[in-house]
């Protein structure tokens, strides 16, 4: 079991690398395009160059926390708290009251409501046996 324990170890790094390389968002990737770097690292994978090249030079990596998009929880956001305070009530969903159904969805409830309804009566007059 051992003696396969290196091409275990090439194949893993070779798809994490594959699939890093695929999720990447095309902003983020250095020195080629995402496509020529995608067949760097599956022509060169078997041998490690490709994927270690990828993971080394092809990607623009950040620390952690070194973005500005840090998440942080709701009750210490500033943002989140001051918009708390703004336009009255909010409901579960987070949209005020006029806010709650968008208009053109109105129509499309009003006509599931008159469905439903119809449907109701239909299995109340099969119970009474007026079909």
């Amino acid at each position: 079991m051992l003696r396969y324990l290196p091409f275990l170890l090439v194949l893993a790094v070779w798809i994490y690398a594959f699939i890093d390389c695929l999720n990447t968002p095309e902003d983020e990737v250095k020195g080629l395009p995402k496509v020529v770097w995608i067949i760097i690292v599956l022509l060169f994978g078997e041998v490690l160059v490709g994927p270690v090249a990828w993971l080394a030079a092809g990607k623009v990596r950040r620390g952690p926390g070194a973005g500005p998009t840090r998440w942080t929880a709701p009750d210490d956001n500033p943002a989140f708290l001051a918009s708390l305070g703004e336009g009255g009530q909010r409901d579960e969903a987070g949209l005020k009251g006029d806010e709650a159904v968008p208009k053109g969805d109105e129509a499309v409830l009003k006509e599931w409501e008159a469905d439903l309804r119809r449907r109701e009566e239909e299995l109340k007059r099969r119970e009474r046996g007026e079909e």
